[in-house]
């Protein structure tokens, strides 16, 4: 047992990565598709790497294994569509064994030049776990201007893959993904219902994954008994976020590293806030929506956080996305209140009294959430915050968004207004009249 490790080295030698970067060109040309692909050597397994003295690679032995390497560890992972229709294995037309040092994958054209040129010198002396693998794959296709997607199944290659793909269409518009592991089916070059869908999609699970919307959501129902009731807060509350979540996918949100510790620090402050506002109770509750439009405020760059990855899936229907987005989150509201409005009626009508209840619930989730207060502040404390300076350009864009916030808010309030007169004249109207 003591000798074994010894007399096994090899299995060392294939022990899987913890981290891989694989770089990935799909370039599309006439009746031909052009696949490059760039991984360390080290992520392919199951392929005994001949050596010669000290340890260095064999390369002359190694050149007559890397086409079936290609196939089973790169091609047989990785599916090409064109349109709907996947696209049939490919010819793997070169392979080049690189150093780690090349940096021909720079553009797609010095690494189709790189793969396609002169082998490494057998005289190199290169390390199994120092050089880079790379391929190039050939695909038949209809024609180059037919909508690609592509399933990187790579993430069989290390712990962790992150596979870096750069899309270069005919039309000299390039896509760039970074994705991380075995992401699915991903549009090259989606067209706007493709991108619509993925985010109305992406916006539903977000809203039913976050905890702490959920929870905020939470204390926004107890003390409503009536979808009608909660129409100008749920309005206030969704008019907000969109406002920050377009504005910080626009690039017009701070982009310090404080800022997004101070955003989660303030979302948990919010639902502290309104869990409290349960327990005190009063006449506030009349005008939650006002609460509900701050916060949306917050909510929304919380929601932007969220996008940064993901933006990259919009390609060039980024206004679209973002609607899309918040329809889903919408969507995914709308499924809570159905299912949380219910709730606390029947728990206050058949288990505790109302008001005990009420303050029973919230208690519970301000205790829950002052605790991701505090841990946030902490994670907060860990960053130097610098003030912006003070000059014109500072001062226009605060003036801009005041205007916007108070132009917003009139225009909820007047709405919040009309619908109030127009369920007092409903109410009036159906109402029995006295017998003279």
């Amino acid at each position: 047992m003591a000798l074994f490790p010894a007399l096994s080295p090899s299995a060392v030698a294939h022990d899987i990565p913890a981290d891989a970067t694989v770089q990935v060109f799909v370039k599309p040309a006439g009746e031909r598709l052009y696949l490059l692909v760039r991984t360390p050597l080290k992520t392919i397994r199951d392929v005994d790497f001949p050596e010669r003295e000290r340890g260095y690679l064999d390369l002359e032995k190694l050149a007559p294994l890397l086409p079936d390497a290609a196939t089973v560890w790169i091609s047989g992972l990785i599916d090409l569509y064109e349109g709907e229709a996947r696209l049939p294995a490919p010819r793997v037309a070169a392979t080049q064994i690189s150093l780690e040092s090349d940096k021909s994958f720079t553009s797609y054209e010095q690494a189709f030049a790189h793969v396609t040129g002169p082998k490494l010198a057998n005289g190199a002396n290169a390390f199994g776990n120092q050089v880079m693998f790379d391929v190039l794959l050939e695909y038949p296709i209809q024609s180059d201007r037919s909508a690609f997607s592509i399933r990187p199944g790579l993430g069989r290659l290390a712990a962790r893959v992150v596979t870096v793909v750069r899309f270069l269409p005919p039309s000299g518009v390039v896509r760039a993904y970074e994705l991380l592991g075995d992401p699915g089916l991903v549009r090259l070059d989606p067209q706007w219902y493709q991108a619509a869908w993925r985010f109305v999609e992406l916006g539903f699970f977000h809203i039913l994954d976050g905890t702490d919307h959920l929870l905020f959501l939470l204390c926004l129902v107890i003390p409503f008994r009536s979808f009608r009731a909660l129409i100008p807060v749920v309005t206030a509350f969704t008019v907000a976020h969109s406002m920050t979540l377009i504005a910080s996918a626009y690039n017009l949100a701070p982009d310090a590293l404080w800022f997004p510790p101070l955003i989660e620090a303030l979302i948990a402050m919010s639902i502290v806030y309104m869990a409290l506002e349960n327990i005190v109770g009063g006449s506030t509750v009349r005008h939650r929506w006002i609460m509900a439009f701050g916060f949306g405020l917050v909510h929304g760059f919380g929601f932007s956080f969220a996008l940064r990855e993901t933006m990259q899936f919009a390609g060039s229907h980024l206004l679209t996305s973002l609607l899309s987005f918040n329809i889903g989150v919408e969507l995914g509201q709308l499924l809570v209140l159905l299912l949380l409005i219910p709730m606390p009626d029947a728990l206050f009508r058949f288990v505790v009294a109302e008001r005990m209840g009420t303050i029973i619930i919230s208690a519970l989730v301000a205790h829950t959430a002052w605790h991701w207060m505090m841990e946030r502040v902490d994670r907060l404390r860990q960053f130097r915050f610098q003030w912006p300076a003070l000059n014109a350009a500072l001062l226009a864009s605060a003036i801009g968004w005041l205007m916007a916030i108070l132009i917003l808010a009139a225009l909820i309030w007047i709405v919040c207004g009309l619908l109030r007169h127009r369920a007092a004249r409903t109410a009036n109207g159906s109402a029995p009249r006295p017998i003279p």
